[in-house]
């Protein structure tokens, strides 16, 4: 058995830590003790001992009664090579200038979807993706094209926490399935009703890495989401050579 085919389950002090960082990482000017502790519905004390042990490792760092996220967290992050989302820069450009849509950058973290980068429309009218939050996977066109990708552990566990009725459950499966014969997944107002996506997963070195999506109003978007389709799947194979 696989470790990514393995399903995860949630670790209590791993949870409260990774929000913590994700809560500071999200506002750049330093978050207060307080502000964290509300976040985590945990009193003060709790919560003060975890991020005095991130302030000694390096990963926060205190600023004016605050924390800041610390460069430990740079130097894990440095590879020696271009990121993901530098390489997918080029083609998430590619796709703006081509559609005038907003193109998304998004990747798996735990259950949800993430963006790690967007170029949003020029148009008065349109998608506004927010990046570096925590989204539902289903029914996102990203969360719906790296779901399908995972190993088949990861999508029966997925499907058994969040569809407990078999026949939805099974209508799902089915529509993963489709994502993974046509190598893109569509959004069709489901999230939003008056908005509509495509996204194509982006691999490296074989592994679910992320997913590109182009995102619109569904007046503009309906007329063209196939051959928006087409374009993205393209720029995910693009990229996942790339990597």
């Amino acid at each position: 058995m696989s470790t990514e085919e393995t399903a995860a389950r949630e670790h209590r002090t791993v949870s409260r830590v990774t929000t913590i960082l994700e809560a500071v990482a999200a506002e750049p000017g330093g978050v207060r003790l307080g502000v964290l502790a509300g976040a985590l519905d945990a009193p003060k004390s709790s919560v003060h001992g975890l991020v005095k042990g991130l302030v000694a490792t390096g990963y926060l760092r205190e600023h004016d009664g605050g924390y800041l996220i610390g460069p430990a967290l740079a130097a894990l992050l440095s590879t020696g090579r271009p990121s993901l989302v530098d390489a997918a820069r080029p083609a998430l450009e590619e796709l703006h200038e081509r559609f005038d849509e907003t193109v998304m950058l998004a990747a798996l973290v735990g259950s949800s979807v993430v963006y790690l980068d967007t170029i949003e429309s020029t148009r008065l009218i349109r998608y506004s993706a927010p990046r570096r939050r925590r989204r539902p996977v289903y029914p996102t066109s990203s969360g719906k094209s790296l779901l399908a990708n995972l190993g088949e552990r990861r999508i029966d566990a997925y499907l058994r926490e969040h569809f407990p009725d078999p026949i939805r459950a099974a209508e799902v499966a089915a529509e993963l399935a489709r994502v993974r014969a046509d190598g893109v997944a569509f959004n069709r107002g489901e999230t939003a009703p008056d908005v509509s996506a495509a996204a194509s997963v982006v691999r490296e070195h074989g592994r679910v890495a992320a997913s590109i999506a182009v995102a619109g109003p569904s007046t503009r978007m309906a007329a063209k989401l196939d051959v928006i389709a087409v374009a993205v799947r393209e720029a995910a194979a693009g990229v996942s050579r790339a990597l």
